[in-house]
């Protein structure tokens, strides 16, 4: 117990890092996420190639891959990121691809009637949207949306790829360090409690959004 105890202030700051990276990608990728998808949706045929191909790149490449090119690989060209900042830019830039499709297919699903109806209601487009389309259309994402949230809790330990100190790295660096299994063994109960958490969290959430008709 007292090793436990000595070791914990390192996990509990690299879980910290874990979670203000969770937290930063979250509230700035869905946003985005929704932009793109009406992006996809567009009449302007070369804005939806674009984002087309951008979103073929994040989700046909692997994460991993994708952070190792930014830290080390934009430097080459000039661009250079901190290692958080670099971070950060590749979970907002993979995350937003992924809302993206999911934000897509629930504007598809929304009947064309909704559209017209806004029409006859005199309602503009950024009306139509933020009170007709919007609202439907999240409670048709949740599920698919909570699922990329209980994997971005878990792709958080990728940062370790560029030396960033995580919960994951913490744990490493306490295992190698004293020749134990048990601080991976603590990650690994943290990781289940974030999660579960998080699925908490989108049951409720699910549950508030199933009341509307």
């Amino acid at each position: 117990m007292n090793y436990i105890l000595s070791i914990m202030p390192s996990l509990f700051a690299g879980a910290k890092m874990t979670l203000i990276l969770f937290f930063w990608t979250l509230i700035t990728a869905i946003p985005l996420g929704i932009i793109v998808s009406l992006g996809l949706l567009s009449h302007f045929k070369p804005l939806r190639l674009i984002l087309k191909f951008y979103i073929w790149i994040m989700r046909g490449t692997p994460l991993l891959l994708q952070l190792i090119f930014i830290f080390y690989g934009l430097p080459i060209v000039g661009i250079i990121f901190q290692r958080y900042d670099a971070a950060l830019f590749a979970f907002i830039l993979n995350y937003t691809a992924y809302f993206a499709e999911i934000f897509r297919g629930g504007f598809q699903s929304i009947p064309i009637g909704q559209y017209e109806s806004a029409q006859v209601l005199r309602l503009n487009y950024w009306q139509t949207l933020t009170h007709i389309i919007i609202p439907q259309v999240s409670k048709i994402v949740i599920p698919s949306i909570g699922n990329e949230v209980i994997n971005l809790v878990k792709d958080t330990s990728l940062v370790y790829v560029i030396g960033l100190g995580e919960l994951l790295r913490a744990g490493n660096v306490a295992t190698a360090r004293d020749v134990t299994l048990i601080p991976l063994m603590i990650v690994g109960i943290i990781y289940l409690l974030m999660t579960g958490i998080a699925s908490f969290l989108l049951k409720k959430i699910e549950r508030n959004f199933a009341k509307w008709k």
